[in-house]
């Protein structure tokens, strides 16, 4: 990684921080895929809300890993767990990559690498075998980044609604 960069587990004061990150990266990583109607909707508090909470009664087996540059600031994150899906069942017992997302100028610099490799690390610690996650079909830097790291598409596919409209999403899957 050509930054100096260390990941550490999340802890309730990060929630914050990680909203910040949370909002920012939807902002800059879904402008073209979603409309800036739902993207200038995204409220910092809210998610400091919702991160607080997960942070504070987190589920077992659930992980979150912030990236922090050296000079101090969070500038990514990413958050494992047990698989939780309505769209498509998941493989038996499979871990699920839920959120992986860094600020606007980190892309490009191995950060997303560096995550990928920590939410893996968490899904073998929390003992999964197999993970999941969802990507926007249209997000091909993303699905890039996710197949430079391992992980394929299994075949299920799904929609993401949002106000307004919605958009097709696509399953990938990787041996832990």
């Amino acid at each position: 990684m050509s930054v100096a960069v260390s990941f550490r587990a999340a802890a309730v004061e990060d929630a914050r921080a990680i909203a910040e990150v949370h909002v920012e990266g939807w902002r800059w990583g879904y402008r073209d895929i979603l409309p800036a109607t739902v993207l200038d909707t995204l409220d910092v508090d809210e998610r400091t809300a919702r991160w607080t909470a997960l942070l504070t009664d987190p589920r077992p087996g659930d992980r979150r890993v912030v990236a922090v540059d050296a000079g101090g600031p969070i500038v990514g994150f990413v958050a494992t767990g047990a698989a939780d899906d309505d769209v498509a069942p998941p493989p038996e017992g499979a871990g699920e990559l839920f959120a992986i997302y860094l600020r606007d100028g980190w892309q490009g610099r191995g950060l997303g690498r560096g995550l990928l490799a920590a939410a893996r690390r968490s899904l073998a610690e929390a003992g999964f075998a197999v993970a999941v996650l969802w990507v926007f079909d249209a997000n091909e830097r993303a699905r890039r980044v996710y197949e430079a790291g391992g992980w394929r598409p299994d075949g299920a596919t799904g929609v993401h609604r949002f106000e307004g409209g919605e958009r097709a999403v696509l399953r990938y899957e990787l041996q832990v």
